[in-house]
């Protein structure tokens, strides 16, 4: 008897220690970032389109506003310290607890998400890699660029997904390797290589105000398939939950019709239950993570919806939605279900 007790006894507080360990675990950054006041968010500098100031100094893009939707989810408002990183430092900076999410420019990769320590917080852009040349060089496909130099940053997948494609095709080419893709690309405008690879809207926006745009072509061909998706610690799961969700809202609002104009019409007329789910209006889903059960509506009213976002940061860019349009458009994106 004294025995079976202390090994229930034992079971128990292993039983014990296993779920209010769990717990402790998950709500570790959600606590961290609340203690500090504030969001850390990684970014990627001078990204127009994605990360970049505006006249007035403000900090405007698609990334910015991924780190938006982490702070209004959070907070109900705007708390964010941004930390500028590189290619070399992000993944680092994020192991190590000094930024709490990396939003932008990551493909999600097989190594990335299963040997860094990282998760991956769903997919929100569907990009691709592809070739910056000059009009004049008669270049009309990737199979003119045989025998090229070509300009590329280090320490990204475009270096690989080159490698290989040029392989599988019997092409040759010279790589011209950069810290970054900033003086990837002020080298190629300098007439250093043929040809400059990057994600394509990346690219887009960077050369969006060169006096010489027109000069200039991004070729059709895409060699590569890009996912892009938020980054958070692996130790975290309720954090990445929030990453998830919090992305997956803005594309339930746009599939259910509730955007930033709109929202706050909405939330107090309608009879659709998903969408008071949604906006905190019935049910308990912003406790389960921790949240405020409205905390998807202040995203909606301060962020807006998957095509706010993209009307705001690339629709001036020139660059249309493609495989990033909602699925009811014939796009790849499908909300997650509120329910």
């Amino acid at each position: 008897m004294i025995k079976t007790i202390t090994n229930l006894t034992y079971v128990t507080g292993i039983i014990f220690l296993f779920f209010t360990g769990s717990q402790i675990t998950d709500a570790g950054t959600l606590e961290e970032v609340r203690e500090r006041g504030k969001l850390r968010c990684g970014i990627v500098e001078s990204s127009p389109g994605f990360s970049s100031v505006n006249d007035a100094g403000q900090r405007v893009g698609f990334d910015i506003d991924h780190c938006k939707t982490i702070s209004a989810a959070v907070f109900g408002e705007i708390r964010i310290e941004y930390v500028p990183v590189t290619p070399h430092t992000v993944f680092t900076l994020l192991q190590s607890g000094g930024i709490d999410i990396f939003p932008g420019g990551a493909t999600w990769s097989f190594i990335r998400d299963v040997s860094m320590g990282l998760d991956y917080t769903g997919v929100y852009l569907y990009a691709g890699q592809g070739f910056l040349v000059r009009r004049d060089a008669g270049v009309k496909s990737v199979a003119d660029l045989d025998g090229a130099t070509i300009c590329i940053a280090q320490g990204t997948t475009l270096e690989q997904n080159m490698a290989d494609y040029f392989d599988d095709h019997g092409m040759s080419y010279t790589p011209v390797t950069f810290a970054d893709m900033d003086k990837g690309l002020q080298a190629y405008h300098a007439d250093r290589c043929d040809a400059f690879t990057n994600e394509r809207m990346s690219t887009a926006g960077r050369i969006a105000l060169w006096p010489d745009r027109a000069e200039h072509l991004i070729l059709d061909d895409v060699i590569s398939k890009e996912p892009f998706g938020a980054l958070v610690r692996q130790d975290d799961p309720r954090w990445r939950d929030i990453a998830l969700w919090s992305f997956n809202a803005r594309i339930a609002a746009e599939e259910l019709g509730v955007n930033q104009e709109n929202v706050d019409a909405v939330r107090e007329n309608t009879r659709n239950a998903e969408i008071q789910r949604l906006l905190g209006v019935h049910g308990e889903f912003g406790e389960k993570l921790g949240l405020s059960n409205d905390w998807a509506y202040h995203i909606i009213k301060l962020v807006g919806n998957y095509n706010d976002l993209w009307e705001r940061n690339f629709t001036p860019l020139g660059v249309r939605r493609g495989l990033n349009a909602s699925w009811k458009d014939g796009g790849l994106h499908s909300a997650l279900p509120f329910r």
